[in-house]
């Protein structure tokens, strides 16, 4: 479904309402300069450790694409910051989720129903946290100023949940005295795929002499290219299409030359009408049935009996003050988020699995559909407070941080007439009727944290800098779940009130900057990141064998995750100024590792500590601009990430075997070991004022697995009579079902021409040229037995986009 035009209609309202407020003036507009005499770039400045400095003097390995960079690259979401920036990774699961990763250090995909889990990679916006386990914003890039990547530990700065990394969206801030508006839009067709495109509009408008308001507005309807077959073998086309909608307001006051308040609201809805998932095999749908109709799914297609629908309510409230002693300066930042998920799924062949497989129920039961409900609520409330000063030889900062958390998750799998088609006895059950599952669990999480970080110059060439973070935090968690998938006919509702962690601890980083040359910096860095640890919940006992019952049952809580990281490296200055090329080499000793299982037949997942696993590697960044008209940018990075510990399990029999791939050499999934991505564009000037570009990009993500357990000995064999003699669809026409689940290796190439003046830039561009069919990641169900699935990238697409300043 094509919702574009509508979605003009609330985008042109908004830019009517911005646009009647501000005036235009060609005069101050900051359209990008056309000139082909310009030097390389500009200088970018970064904020990575709360104080502004250039990019180049940061002592440790952090980029930060500007908002120019990323237009011409094409760039719309932190997935395709990914794709410019070596050793970041941002695996795709779907609609609204996402699993961020850097340098290699990644315990497995996080899912729903693993809401206790934290992030690895910290993100912020501006000054506020925003990152959530899975369910990270997808905020728009449009009025950004610029994305920063901080590779490795933050923890000294940024706490938990930048174990490795953290990433910063900074937005565009209003200015006072400075009128200025600019719009976007976008139209596109994805091949094979819907119609999608975007309205965005933003302005600055001075409020007297003291104050400023800033406003962004945007929408983006997004094509779908996933069709989903029916069991009437009907085709439904494009049934991942959907949209993004949300606004950003701002005000900026300064009463006094020493105090600055800065007020913000933003609001961004998403709403996904299915998935990007293309289905391997379904149990309920596949070539191998006779007693139903055989199903040979297509390279874009999947098999579903219920629509799989999407959204996510995000906002946030900020508010941050500044006030300037003359030596020390005063910031506080107050930050409150509201989240509202909701995350539908055709859970019928699960149930399937389990009806007509397990209990061996007839086929007028085990295809009776069954929507699987996953709604995910947090509330978050953080302070910050942090003095900061400095002279010729010392800059330092030091603060303190309080975060509370609220969240809440919440599951029920409604199979519509279920009891009524079989009776079963439900004595002692308080489901509702036809819920076969029902689960609710609240967490509730506090942090406080002290920290403190300085730089001392020795003398002009070496730099030295000391931090250190002291952390405590406490989690709670009670769980109520029920039905016959969870406690079976005769059991009665499970409570769980006692489920509690907490932790302690300090996260130390030393780094030493020394001047080699007046273009060369070396740096060196030892520095300490954790990840908070969490509560396991109970199994679906019911749906378990012997064997998992014994694997995976009696693991209440996991520990913190802590990393050690050792690293080197030098940025340059190169070509007179018109070049720049870093590296840095590193090795992370990883203890603890929080490691994502998928528990057998249980329909569960549980978190493993690995007592050890380690990564190492190298990055480098070359950007150059050749000659006055071509300039081109190269990021790449190599990992060796792997296990360093075996967890094992004997079984009734004494026998022992590994648990879930967790083996000694196994490599961490969701990254890959080689990422490479590579820029170029050439510019040349035109009649009137107006010049010409041509961008191309290319990207190059190697091979990865999704989970651990994907490396498993067996694993990637379904046996198709698992439920023999109840195979459903049976007699089957053949024994298994095969598939790689190793992620293969792909390429990306992405071309934009454009043509621009002072105020306008259009813009033709084609993404996927190659149309290449990436498998993102792996999903499945009930260990694959149920389907086996894998999520997917948008295949080629066409587009023509404008741009105006006022």
């Amino acid at each position: 479904m094509n919702r574009f035009p509508a979605g003009c209609a609330v985008a042109a309202a908004l830019f009517l309402t911005t646009f009647c407020a501000v005036p235009g003036s060609a005069q101050e507009t900051t359209a990008p300069e056309v000139s082909p005499d310009e030097t390389f770039g500009e200088e970018v400045t970064v904020t990575a450790r709360k104080r502004e400095e250039n990019l180049q003097d940061v002592p440790f390995s952090v980029v930060a694409p500007t908002e120019e960079i990323l237009r011409e690259r094409g760039a719309q979401n932190l997935e395709d910051v990914s794709a410019n920036v070596a050793g970041f990774s941002v695996q795709n699961l779907g609609p609204g989720q996402s699993q961020v990763a850097m340098r290699g250090v990644s315990a497995g995909q996080i899912v729903r129903d693993q809401p206790g889990v934290k992030e690895q990679v910290g993100v912020y916006l501006d000054e506020s946290v925003i990152s959530l386990s899975l369910f990270t914003p997808d905020i728009d890039l449009f009025d950004m100023s610029r994305v920063e990547v901080l590779r490795g530990p933050q923890g000294t700065l940024f706490g938990s949940g930048s174990l490795s990394g953290t990433v910063r969206y900074i937005t565009n801030q209003p200015q006072l005295g400075v009128s200025e508006s600019v719009g976007e839009f976008s139209i596109d067709s994805v091949d094979g795929g819907d119609f999608g495109g975007s309205a965005k509009f933003a302005g600055n408008v001075p409020m007297g002499d003291h104050s400023a308001l800033r406003i962004a507005a945007y929408y983006t309807s997004f094509g779908g290219f996933i069709d989903a077959v029916q069991p009437d073998l009907r085709v439904n086309e494009n049934v991942n299409s959907g949209e993004r909608a949300g606004v950003r307001m701002s005000m900026r006051f300064e009463p006094s030359d020493k105090l600055t308040i800065t007020p913000r609201v933003i609001y961004q809805e998403i709403d996904m009408d299915g998935w990007n998932r293309i289905d391997a095999y379904n149990i309920l749908g596949n070539p191998f049935t006779t007693t139903r109709p055989a199903v040979s799914l297509g390279e874009r297609e999947q098999y579903t009996q219920v629509e799989e629908p999407f959204s996510d309510e995000f906002l946030l409230v900020d508010l941050n003050i500044e006030y300037d002693f003359g030596a020390v300066a005063l910031t506080s930042i107050t930050s409150y988020t509201d989240r509202d998920v909701l995350v539908v799924r055709d859970a019928t062949a699960l149930t399937a699995s389990i009806t007509g497989g397990s209990l061996a129920l007839p086929e007028n039961v085990y295809t009776i559909d069954g929507p699987l409900d996953d709604g995910t609520t947090a509330e978050v409330l953080t302070q910050e407070l942090r003095l900061s000063g400095g002279n010729d030889r010392l800059d330092w900062v030091t603060g303190i941080f309080y975060s509370t958390t609220e969240r809440d998750y919440d599951q029920s799998l409604f199979v519509d007439g279920f009891q009524a088609a079989t009776m079963l006895p439900t004595q002692g059950l308080r489901a509702p009727v036809d819920v076969l599952f029902f689960s609710d669990l609240d967490y509730d999480l506090d942090q406080t944290a002290v920290f403190a970080e300085l730089t001392y110059a020795v003398n002009d060439r070496l730099d030295l800098t000391g931090g250190l973070r002291y952390y405590d935090f406490e989690e709670e968690r009670t769980q109520v779940f029920d039905g016959i998938f969870g406690n079976g006919a005769t059991g009665t509702s499970l409570v769980q009130t006692a489920g509690s962690t907490s932790a302690d601890g300090f996260a130390p980083r030393f780094i030493a900057s020394f001047a080699a040359t007046d273009n060369t910096t070396l740096n060196a860095q030892v520095s300490k990141g954790f990840r908070l640890g969490g509560i396991n919940d109970p199994l679906n006992v019911p749906l378990c064998t012997p064997q998992d019952l014994i694997t995976f049952g009696g693991l209440s809580n996991w520990d913190d995750e802590e990393l050690w990281n050792y690293e080197i490296g030098s940025k340059s200055t190169i070509m007179g100024g018109r070049g720049s090329f870093n590296i840095a080499a590193f090795y992370m000793d990883i203890s603890d590792l929080q490691a994502t299982v998928t528990a057998g037949s249980c329909s569960s997942r549980v978190v493993f500590n690995v007592p050890e696993a380690r990564s190492t590697g190298i990055e480098l960044e070359y950007a150059a601009q050749l000659t006055n008209f071509f300039d081109v940018a190269l990021s790449a990075s190599y990992v060796d990430a792997e296990l360093r510990s075996t967890l094992t399990s004997t079984d009734a029999n004494g026998d022992v075997s590994v648990v879930a791939g967790i083996e000694k050499g196994a490599r961490l999934p969701t990254v890959p070991e080689l990422q490479v991505s590579a820029a170029a564009t050439y510019r040349w000037e035109m009649q009137e004022g107006w010049a010409g570009y041509l961008t191309g990009t290319y990207q190059h993500v190697g091979s990865r697995f999704t989970q651990i357990g994907d490396q498993a000995a067996g694993f990637g064999s379904v046996n198709l009579l698992a439920f023999s003699p109840a195979d459903i669809g049976g007699p089957l026409t053949a024994d298994t079902f095969n598939f790689n689940p190793e992620l293969p290796s792909y390429d990306l190439v992405n071309l934009r021409l454009g043509f621009l003046n002072e105020r306008w830039e259009v813009a033709l561009f084609v993404k996927n040229v190659t149309d290449e069919i990436a498998f993102l990641s792996l999903d499945q169900e009930r260990g694959t037995l149920a389907r086996v699935s894998y999520l997917t990238n948008q295949p080629r697409t066409y587009g023509v986009s404008t741009r105006i300043t006022f």
